[in-house]
């Protein structure tokens, strides 16, 4: 009896053994898959935001939301016209609603006193290092009762950028605003696009309208088609289960359809 019971013993003893190896290759399969499960997986939020457009403002301005959540995050300005006392008085310039004060424009210093917003050139890179400064409005351009044009990067330009820093729930994010001027024959504005990085402090390209995570949106945009779900029901995959709860619920989910009703 003794000799039978060790036997027993032994053979339950392999058994186990046998066990732990292939519980514990099971597991590093599964974790691997995990991972590869998990590294397909791409920050939704990690991309540039690009809104087209085609908005003259003349006489009048424009309330510019740049990420599009309601809230007017500068107004674009041109005005031009005539005194009482006949005087010609004319300017471009953009502006933060009081609400809004820490958003800013990139801007430069005329005959140290003035602040004027820059008139970028695309390829810019627009962040942190750039002359971003606190203000009530930065002009764009401006002219005395002389139609004299004073201090201006803007007048009569197609295609260039205005930087902007501005805030997204308290965290600071950076944009551009692309846009024909014209201070010869009247004064006016076409504001032709805008974007924003959705990441906070990554600067953006004045310009560019893609980031990392569109460009592998777009480069596969059929992506969700390769896999189509199977007429038959699968077993669950070693990434499903090593994504726990929610990848087994994804197989149930996917068995449930396959099977016919």
């Amino acid at each position: 009896m003794k000799r039978r019971s060790g036997s027993r013993n032994r053979a339950a003893q392999q058994l186990s053994e046998s066990l732990h190896r292939g519980l514990n290759a099971y597991a590093l399969a599964a974790s691997a898959a995990g991972v590869s499960v998990l590294a397909l997986v791409h920050p939704v939020e990690a991309r540039i935001i690009y809104t087209k457009a085609h908005i003259l403002i003349h006489n009048g301005s424009y309330p510019l939301d740049l990420n599009h959540d309601g809230l007017t995050d500068f107004t674009l300005s041109a005005q031009s016209g005539v005194t009482a006392y006949s005087r010609f008085y004319a300017g471009l310039d953009v502006r933060p609603p009081v609400d809004r004060a820490p958003n800013q424009i990139w801007h430069f210093t005329y005959q140290r006193r003035s602040s004027y917003a820059a008139a970028l050139k695309a390829g810019v890179r627009i962040g942190p290092k750039a002359r971003f400064g606190p203000g009530n409005g930065w002009v764009m351009a401006s002219a005395n009762s002389f139609k004299t044009v004073v201090g201006s990067q803007w007048c009569d330009v197609k295609n260039r950028y205005l930087g902007m820093r501005f805030l997204i729930d308290g965290k600071v994010h950076y944009g551009w605003a692309r846009m024909n001027a014209t201070c010869d024959k009247g004064w006016s504005l076409l504001l032709t696009g805008y974007a924003y990085e959705t990441i906070p402090n990554k600067p953006i390209i004045a310009g560019k309208t893609k980031g990392p995570y569109d460009d592998m949106e777009n480069d596969n945009p059929g992506a969700s088609l390769t896999n189509p779900i199977p007429d038959f029901p699968q077993p669950a995959s070693l990434g499903a289960l090593a994504m726990g709860a929610p990848g087994l619920s994804i197989w149930r989910r996917k068995e449930s359809v396959a099977l016919p009703h």
